[in-house]
């Protein structure tokens, strides 16, 4: 294809996306027009004018016109009700949001579209073959490869889940319309459906009025699951399978997992109190049922399916025993006549399956009542292995009798959700912070007059502990008695003993320093009598315990008991928000390299696997970004065929929320890896380089801290500048925003950290301290190295493409104005140099990168930005307005709910909360 093709085919594809934001447009303003007072329909169209003619000068850059419209702008708002403040608010919201479904779908179209995918596995799968990897290594590789991603319940998904569907059917209404065939009356139908759904959107509360629950949040998870995932995953199965048949000649294995998932949602209880080990358990049992609900219904599909008599001797045999013996509800259809299960031996088989589903499923609402139940083990399915026998039997019947193009359909994409999601649906990681577990220990050693186990140095809590995880006496006697946050910590290892690791991950210790804080968790497990142990994954998350992750692995791994336990595979995971917030972007994302590499070293030193858990967020200033783009520049050697992630919040609904999208994302992760695996990224090319890079750190580090952390009137003018204090009216998460009682930055948690930046469009995490660290390192004479590092280091590149394209999202000029308006004069200063300072960053990320324009490389994305500024702008410029108003009347609840949609607008116009 030819630049000028690729240039045809781009703007015919965002023809398309301009007519869908048209359609949309158009539809939404004829039910305004019938919804809304015709007086309040000109004044909002006055605004949305002025906001447009506004972005149009700004854009040509003719500030000073650009600054004189905002002020008109900003005028207007001033002189709206709140009533007309409050509609304002919500009809530039839904706005953003159908151009939001507008512009995933336009992905989704050019995916469709595209002649050749880049990262699909065609395209890498030729890539490694024509760079000498043999056909032989690419298969294994693939089969072996372990890829979990955890979806996490962090607060950034503003939508309700109530809104998030309606959105999802214009998304298929969309979808529909693309095709060719559709008649006038069609049309006339799909315009009408639009309307009704575009209605009910607007006649629907948009804001949550209760926070949810753990059990609600996990309910979303799983709602994520049977939308979208429970089909995007076969079809991503049989992507992998039918590319690797082309290119080895193999497909791929049946029940193999390139991917698998897991979750936190009623499991992460660190710093969320509202996570008990009850909610655990019911958590843990509503997957399970849902999973047995979903296979209950692919059963019955495929009973329906599979109507043939021919059949192998084996799979005849078996149904001839479960006639014989009465076990399926199918005998009861047949004639009593002598047995003839050929009649339908498939269906008998399926019917018997579906038999023990019911009952397993029954079994469950039992115990998620707490009500006693006494079953046959026979009567229901426990593992994967149990259910996916018949599965498997039925299969390799149908290869045998030449129906082979029937077993590959329905019933081989069971066979493999069988095999991805097991009887959970989604495994539970556990959660838990470090202190909470010193504090157990300090309760049982106190009771047994041993000492204060918190008050010990290093070495003889390890001495304790290796003593007593070698010995066979249990440790906590049963007449104990403890404060009720211990009792808390005991009773989630007694829950885990009684699910089992069947329907758990991997133990989480968040803020983890120390050897001891690993066998801390294991000696509890052993305690509650596991019968086969979580792996346990200590979360190194600070600067300092990032620096310090290497060594404790090579002490945890020095004590022979933990070298045993762990025998091939250990697991270690690395924070990227409060890394980033204790230290700014650069210096974290340099930190989180340099920590991989030493642990993966200290793994290999000891002869043992290690996998990486990446606790990445959503936004860049919390360690986000583009999937391939991450994995790819992980330091060589860290991604081995296996790797862990977490998808939070509204990046689960974004990248998985719909079928195709979910499709792609897989397929990216799978490529991705198996790219690092078979092909690592370059490490530095010089010894220069790292030691630039620790010159950069330092004065990045030095500028980000002595803004945030060492300027007393900071966290006022933060205060001040963004809406964080008001952010918890929004009812979006569980847990507390903070992790102890403290108004410090400290003690803030990241995601309102970054979410209030990203409200006021500063997005001040994720570049404060880079510009003035390359700025350095230019004037120092290194502008040459640094270009060459960008060309060709991975890591480097990746690290300066995500602050660059965060910068092209930010707006000094939206800062500037919360600044004029809400900021007490004698802080105003503060804005202003941090202004200077974006500025800056903005220059030095140029000279970097070598493009005359921010975004100059996705010129797509900068096009998409600019087409929603015209309705992002004025809603900031009304958020100012509100934000005034509620500071001075703060029990004003229509006020209240006035902001709130505003930040639930801004939220969908940048795509992103925290």
């Amino acid at each position: 294809m030819t630049d000028t093709t690729d240039d045809i085919a781009e703007e015919m594809s965002f023809q398309s996306f301009d007519d869908d934001c048209k359609l949309l447009g158009n539809l939404f303003n004829d039910v305004l027009q019938r919804e809304v007072d015709s007086t309040l329909m000109k004044k909002l169209e006055k605004i949305r004018i002025v906001a447009q003619s506004a972005c149009n000068m700004r854009l040509a850059e003719i500030e000073d016109s650009a600054e004189m419209l905002e002020k008109q702008v900003a005028a207007e708002m001033s002189q709206l009700t709140l009533e007309e403040a409050l509609t304002l608010a919500r009809a530039i919201s839904h706005y953003l949001n159908l151009m939001g479904i507008a512009e995933t779908h336009h992905r989704v179209r050019r995916l469709r579209s595209a002649t050749h995918l880049t990262r699909s596995c065609d395209d890498v799968f030729t890539q490694l073959l024509q760079s000498g990897v043999s056909a032989d290594q690419l298969y294994h590789t693939v089969c072996k490869q372990e890829v979990e991603i955890v979806l996490t319940a962090h607060p950034t998904q503003i939508n309700r889940r109530t809104l998030q569907y309606k959105h999802v059917r214009i998304s298929h209404l969309l979808d529909y319309n693309d095709r060719t065939d559709l008649t006038h009356e069609d049309r006339e139908m799909l315009i009408e459906d639009l309307v009704r759904e575009i209605t009910s959107i607007w006649q629907t509360d948009e804001l949550r009025r209760h926070k949810p629950t753990p059990v609600d949040e996990a309910r979303a998870g799983l709602n994520i699951v049977e939308q979208s995932l429970w089909k995007a995953v076969p079809h991503y199965l049989r992507r992998v399978s039918n590319s690797l048949k082309k290119h080895t000649g193999m497909p791929l294995p049946l029940t193999a997992t390139p991917i698998k998932f897991g979750s936190w949602m009623g499991g992460d209880r660190d710093g969320n109190p509202n996570v008990t080990a009850k909610v655990t358990r019911d958590v843990s049992l509503l997957s399970r049922w849902m999973a047995i609900d979903l296979y209950i219904r692919e059963v019955d599909s495929l009973r329906f399916e599979l109507s043939m008599t021919r059949c192998s001797d084996r799979l005849l045999k078996e149904a001839q025993d479960i006639l014989k013996a009465g076990r399926s509800s199918f005998h009861k259809l047949l004639e009593p006549t002598p047995v003839q299960p050929a009649i339908a031996p498939y269906r008998i088989v399926l019917g018997n399956v579906k038999d023990k589903l019911l009952k397993t499923r029954r079994r469950l609402e039992l115990l998620l009542e707490d009500i006693p139940c006494e079953t046959d083990p026979w009567d229901h399915f426990e593992t994967a292995d149990q259910l996916l026998e018949p599965l498997l039997l039925c299969y390799d019947s149908l290869q045998s009798c030449g129906s082979g193009f029937l077993a590959d359909g329905r019933l081989a994409d069971l066979i493999r959700r069988v095999s991805t999601f097991g009887m959970v649906l989604i495994k539970l990681d556990l959660r838990q912070e470090s202190g909470r577990h010193a504090e157990a220990l300090d309760a049982i050693t106190k009771f047994l007059d041993i000492g204060t186990y918190s008050e010990w140095d290093e070495e003889k809590k390890l001495e304790f502990l290796t003593r007593e995880l070698k010995g066979k006496r249990p440790l906590i006697p049963s007449s104990i008695e403890v404060p009720p946050e211990v009792k808390e910590v005991l009773d989630t290892f007694r829950v885990a003993a009684e699910l089992g690791s069947d329907s758990l991950g991997a133990y989480v210790i968040s803020m983890a320093s120390n050897a001891s804080d690993v066998l801390a968790v294991e000696l509890l497990q052993k305690d509650a009598r596991l019968s086969v142990r979580l792996r346990v994954a200590p979360l190194f998350e600070t600067v300092k315990d990032l620096r310090e992750a290497g060594s404790v692995i090579r002490k945890l791994l020095s004590i022979d008991w933990y070298k045993e336990h762990v025998i091939k595979n250990h697991n270690v995971m690395v924070g990227y928000s409060d890394s980033g917030k204790d230290a700014g972007r650069f210096t974290a994302a340099w930190e989180l390299y340099k920590a991989q590499e030493d642990v993966v070293s200290a793994c290999n030193e000891f002869g043992i696997k290690v996998t990486l858990f990446h606790g990445r967020g959503g936004s860049v200033g919390r360690g986000g970004g583009p999937t391939y783009l991450a994995i790819q520049s992980q330091p060589p050697g860290s991604v081995m065929g296996t790797l862990r992630s977490t998808e939070q919040g509204e990046m689960v609904q974004a990248k998985f929320g719909l079928p195709n999208t979910a499709v792609r994302q897989l397929e990216i992760y799978t490529t991705a890896v198996l790219l690092a695996t078979l092909r690592p990224p370059l490490p530095p090319r010089e010894l220069k380089w790292r030691s630039l890079m620790e010159e950069i750190s330092k004065v990045s580090c030095q500028n980000y801290r002595s803004t945030v952390y060492e300027n007393p009137e900071f966290i006022t003018y933060f205060q001040e500048a963004t809406p964080q204090a008001e952010l918890g009216y929004l009812n979006i998460g569980s847990r507390p925003t903070r992790r102890k009682a403290s108004t410090g930055i400290g003690h803030l948690r990241a995601i309102p950290w970054v979410f209030a930046w990203t409200q006021t469009r500063f997005v001040l995490p994720a570049w404060l301290g880079v510009g003035a660290g390359l700025q350095y390192a230019c004037e120092k004479g290194h502008t040459e190295d640094l270009k060459a590092m960008y060309q060709e280091w991975p890591f480097f590149q990746s690290t300066i493409d995500l602050i660059e394209m965060i910068i092209g999202k930010a707006d000094a000029s939206i800062a500037k104005h919360y600044d004029e308006v809400l900021v007490s004069e004698s802080r105003q200063k503060i804005g202003d140099d941090l202004r200077k300072e974006l500025s800056s960053t903005e220059k030095y990320v140029l000279v970097v990168s070598g493009h005359d324009k921010l975004s100059d490389n996705n010129k797509s994305l900068r096009r998409l930005i600019e087409g929603r500024l015209p309705y992002l702008n004025p809603m900031n410029m009304l958020q100012v307005e509100i934000l005034k108003r509620l500071r001075r009347d703060d029990d004003n609840v229509k006020l209240r709910d006035a902001l709130l949609i505003t930040i639930n607008g801004i939220a969908a116009g940048m795509r992103n909360t925290g």
